[in-house]
């Protein structure tokens, strides 16, 4: 068959009673390839979105109901043609939808099922009473989950627009102090009349009045444009436009709208897009509680060409590493004058990346405490055909003129760093370049369990291409011979390994402290011995990270057995406490905006493989010895957090976690309750920062990570 040597399908279906739509699910062997629909020899509207890095894709077209066959075209490069031939037939789609029903039904059994061979592989089925509810609780959660009962996705555009019912309100206005003038300042080109003015009069309908609204025509050929922007020129004296003579681009326009504004805070928009009527307000309420603020930024969507919103971005307070792996600010923002015009305002090289390169100048010229997150959806993006809204893969230059902004940034902050482009999109890998290796400790706590151990070292020697380290194995109580001849045989191997014993309860933030106290690294790396180093650049890339005088902690990929996702993060507050971000998600998966594809900054990230400088260690006094098994990551990473650190995850860094088999569950009434104690502890001692995670969005569910409650209290 010509379509397996292209491609490889998992799901082809047009699904849909009333409203057929083709979904096809699967995997494009060629890099540059796609599909697209055709209907009576004519392209038809449809969406095609690659996954990961693996050609994974969705393609979905939503069609009439009297179309009868539907052409699916193989496109690459140069070459094009039918791969697939699909009937719009009413019979096949509601058998599509019955075998739907038919599966949901037989979750519940699946979770059952997989919640009883778990018993008998922890407990033989003798499990102690005090975890019953525990693991009750665990099982009705799941099938909650998968039946989708308590949350919505927020990018199925119908879940989003039920939440939109649910969940948004409009703001309370109150009388504000402080009023300053804000210039809105917008390039023009060409843009439909219907367009232009759906975005002028969402500035004109603000309930804020103090702003300005400054436009810079760039030399439109279109009758409609120009007559548009003379028509609200007249109708508000708020209203000033420049016309350019010459056609410069949306860099040198901006510039051009820069030039006639006076207020003291620039707002950015495009010319087809628009802001939600209490945009302005909200920033200046911000203002009015800190007038210190150069930088304020607010959550998007976007809106289809028929004016449904969807795709929303509910963003991280600022993030300085999340930001140069790609502008995850983007809209809506103000920005100080003053500090613009320092800076020369945009530059005409970084078209298409023209914000991006601003945002990374003009942080530099501020500091973290005068830029300010509001997590309310103020700005909407309209999805015109074409554009970067819609889809990235039509303008390389953007992606390449981003990477060289990074670059650029790297130069400026006298960085040694290359920059990484993991695939066609902007999102962008740093990593920092040094030619002295500092001295690292890995310090691996055991207590037999021998065989994996061994997995564990050896896998260090196989792709660690970082010279200068040393390995210390923490004995916590070993008594099986078979690990006294293990360590015996790696001290002959390996002159840099050194075992030391702590003959103890069980502590781990005792045994770790205690290790810290023995070894001589410049930089320490906690390291379970249940692991397995995948990727070979990791320590590298761990260290360059770490060496940066803003980040604390570093953290890793960690993946199951099967290439799931066991650690992406952590995320607070989640079930009370802290979760892991992206759990039993495929190992190559992009996640929310690219939180899995690279650097992002976190509350915290888990000791299993994380590395932190001596100093900052020492800084912040260890870990805390009264958390002795749960949480004293957590602990250590809030505590750096608190001293001004941001911890980072870097998801280029794969390492496999056996989790749990060297000291297994809290499955006994003693460790249980050891486990509430410390919870305990946690939930008191770092309450502010649970209930407020500055690196997750407090819009997201605290039940479901990067999901949308269904009800409004979490």
């Amino acid at each position: 068959m010509k379509d397996k040597k292209y491609i490889k399908i998992k799901n082809k279906n047009i699904v849909g009673i009333l409203h057929p739509q083709i979904v096809i699910e699967g995997k494009l062997k060629e890099v540059n390839s796609k599909l697209e629909v055709y209907i009576n020899n004519q392209k038809y509207d449809s969406k095609f979105m690659r996954l990961n890095k693996r050609g994974d894709f969705v393609l979905t077209s939503t069609l009439n109901r009297d179309v009868r066959r539907v052409d699916i075209v193989y496109q690459n490069n140069d070459e094009q043609f039918v791969i697939y031939q699909l009937n719009n037939n009413i019979v096949v789609r509601i058998g599509y939808k019955i075998k739907k029903i038919l599966k949901k039904i037989a979750v519940p059994f699946k979770e059952v099922a997989k919640g009883i061979k778990f018993l008998w592989k922890e407990h033989h089925f003798l499990v102690p009473p005090v975890l019953w509810k525990k693991y009750m609780k665990r099982l009705i959660t799941k099938i909650k989950l998968a039946l989708r009962m308590e949350y919505y996705h927020p990018f199925k555009q119908k879940d989003y627009l039920k939440w939109i019912i649910n969940h948004e309100s409009k703001s309370t206005y109150q009388k504000l102090k402080y009023n300053p003038l804000i210039s809105i300042l917008i390039p023009v080109y060409n843009i439909e009349r219907k367009y232009l003015s759906e975005c002028l009069d969402s500035i004109l309908n603000q309930h804020y009045p103090n702003f300005e609204i400054c436009l810079a025509d760039d030399c439109s050929t279109s009758t409609e444009t120009i007559e548009t922007l003379k028509e609200y020129e007249k109708k508000d004296k708020r209203i000033k436009v420049v016309y350019r003579k010459e056609n410069g681009h949306i860099s040198k326009a901006t510039n051009s709208a820069l030039e006639i504004a006076t207020g003291e805070f620039i707002g950015l928009m495009d010319n087809d897009d628009v802001i939600t009527e209490d945009a302005l307000y909200e920033m200046v309420l911000a203002l009015n509680k800190n007038k210190n603020l150069d930088f304020i930024y607010s959550d998007e969507d976007k809106m289809d060409m028929e004016g449904n919103r969807c795709e929303p971005h509910f963003k991280p307070d600022y993030s300085p590493d999340s930001l140069l792996g790609g502008n995850y600010i983007c809209h809506f923002e103000i920005l100080r004058k003053s500090i613009m015009e320092e800076i020369g305002g945009f530059r005409s090289e970084y078209v298409g990346a023209q914000d991006f390169d601003l945002f990374l100048r003009f942080v530099e010229k501020t500091t973290p405490d005068r830029i300010h997150h509001i997590p309310k959806i103020l700005y909407h993006w309209r999805k015109v055909p074409g554009s970067t809204a819609d889809t990235i893969e039509s303008k390389d230059y953007a992606i390449e003129n981003g990477k060289k902004a990074v670059i650029d940034a790297m130069k400026r902050r006298n960085l040694d760093a290359e920059v990484i482009t993991p695939i066609k999109s902007t999102h962008y890998i740093v990593e920092y370049q040094y030619k002295k290796e500092p001295l690292v400790s890995i310090i691996i706590p055991t207590r037999d369990m021998s065989k994996m151990l061994q997995q564990c070292i050896d896998s260090i020697y196989q792709k660690t291409d970082y010279k200068n380290f040393e390995i210390i194995i923490v004995d916590n109580n070993s008594t099986e011979e078979k690990t006294t001849k293990l360590f015996k045989k790696l001290k002959q191997e390996h002159s840099n390994i050194k075992i030391i014993s702590a003959q103890c309860e069980f502590n781990y933030s005792k045994i770790n402290n205690f290790a810290v106290e023995q070894c001589r690294g410049e930089y320490l790396l906690f390291l379970n011995n249940d692991t397995k180093i995948i990727s070979k650049g990791w320590l590298r890339s761990m260290v360059g990270y770490a060496m940066q005088k803003h980040i604390g902690a570093v953290g890793a990929k960690l993946l199951y057995p099967d290439d799931t996702i066991q650690h992406g993060g952590v995320i607070l507050g989640v079930d009370g406490t802290a979760r892991h971000a992206f759990l039993h998600t495929p190992a190559d998966s992009f996640g929310f905006y690219g939180r899995l594809l690279v650097p992002y900054n976190y509350s915290a990230v888990t000791a299993a493989c994380m590395l932190v400088s001596r100093k900052k260690f020492t800084e912040v006094n260890g870990f805390n010895e009264k958390l002795k098994v749960a949480f004293n990551d957590i602990d250590l990473n809030l505590k750096l957090l608190k001293k001004g650190y941001y911890n980072v995850f870097l998801p280029q860094v794969e390492v496999y976690h056996y989790e749990s088999k060297s000291r297994g569950l809290d499955s006994t009434t003693k460790k249980y309750k050891k486990f509430l104690s410390e919870k305990e502890y946690l939930q008191t001692h770092w309450s502010e920062e649970l209930a407020h995670d500055r690196f997750y969005n407090p819009n997201f569910s605290l039940k479901y990570d990067f999901m949308l409650d269904k009800n409004k209290e979490q």
